[in-house]
């Protein structure tokens, strides 16, 4: 039986702009099928919540101009549970906006914040180490993050150092790291108690709103002042006129850099962010010639390490590229060094302005 004090909110409100021409603001990637897989990430990650949390208890937080890609691809899931930002903002505000409404819903909730587009391969491991989070926080006042285990000095992730001293499988957390260089990420490697921040949180719906409400009192006092009409059909009036207000501030920045009672489990199972072409390319099946091919059907003489991915099985003909992202989509073909790939971000604004 589901425990009913179990609630999940799923981050789906991102662009994913390092992966145009498939990404893009109209159909950014979580609603895609990634991977070819049949199922496409957001579908993904909700069978994955859902195997410990009920249906009912999970919720998508998304920008409001998704919410007919979140009932096509969720058909299971009401309204109620599409939390729709009018504005963009980052994490602090609507993890506090979703808070208050669980919170006013069931007090003994405890919750999960999973983005929607991450690639994990061991559900079983994953809902294992996300049990041991929800017990831990049922006990202890704490603010727990899942600690990806570092496979290389990856310069495109925030790290999570770990008090080195502490022998309990949850540790407590000595700092929030930022994007290092490569240099430093060597270093963390090295020093063996810094694991990848991905962005997965655990805690009570007790112990985060006391945290907003020591930490970022002013955001939490402009939702509060809409708190008796939240889960009510007066709602959506409020949010779309008060949301905007609330600053532009990373959960990380707003409440985990300041609180002191914050931990982390470092994690049993394969993470990938899926954040770029080369973390796809990791993923996927390749050929000897290690190519990893998608939807198409391809020609390929002295090509090595290249993504290919078009659509309908089109014939892709190359020769003589290495290390390339080759990607049809619609009316723009991308044909792009895999080492640049951070670089897309930019080119896909200047092709849409």
């Amino acid at each position: 039986k589901m425990n009913k004090n179990y609630y999940a909110i799923v981050m789906a409100g991102g662009v994913g702009s390092r992966f145009w021409p498939v990404s893009t603001t109209e159909f950014p990637k979580q609603f895609h099928d990634m991977l070819g897989s049949g199922d496409t990430l957001i579908q993904k990650t909700f069978q994955r919540l859902s195997k410990l949390i009920p249906i009912e208890n999970i919720f998508i937080l998304t920008n409001e101009r998704y919410n007919d890609l979140v009932f096509q691809q969720l058909p299971m899931v009401k309204q109620e549970q599409v939390l729709l930002e009018p504005a963009m903002r980052n994490t602090a505000p609507c993890i506090l906006y979703a808070s208050l409404k669980i919170q006013k819903m069931n007090p003994n909730a405890l919750m999960v914040v999973a983005p929607s587009d991450h690639w994990i391969e061991d559900e079983n491991a994953f809902n294992a180490n996300l049990q041991q989070c929800f017990d831990y926080c049922k006990k202890e006042n704490a603010l727990l993050t899942l600690g990806i285990q570092p496979t290389f000095p990856n310069t495109g992730f925030g790290y999570i150092e770990f008090d080195k001293t502490d022998n309990n499988p949850i540790k407590k957390v000595n700092q929030f790291s930022e994007k290092p260089d490569y240099e430093t990420a060597k270093s963390f490697l090295k020093s063996g108690n810094f694991l990848w921040n991905g962005g997965i949180f655990i805690w009570s719906v007790q112990s985060i709103t006391e945290a907003f409400l020591k930490f970022q009192p002013q955001m939490n006092q402009l939702f509060m002042n809409g708190y008796s009409q939240l889960n009510s059909s007066e709602e959506k009036e409020f949010i779309n006129q008060n949301y905007a207000e609330a600053e532009n501030i990373s959960i990380d920045y707003a409440i985990l850099e300041n609180a002191q009672n914050v931990f982390v489990l470092p994690a049993t199972f394969d993470w990938n962010d899926l954040g770029t072409w080369g973390s796809l390319y990791d993923k996927l099946d390749k050929d000897e010639q290690n190519n990893a091919v998608v939807n198409s059907k391809v020609i390929l003489e002295n090509a090595t390490n290249n993504i290919i991915r078009a659509h309908d099985k089109k014939l892709i003909v190359i020769d003589g590229l290495d290390n390339f992202i080759i990607v049809d989509e619609g009316n723009v073909l991308l044909i792009y060094p895999k080492d640049k790939e951070q670089e897309i971000k930019s080119i896909m604004k200047k092709a849409t302005e």
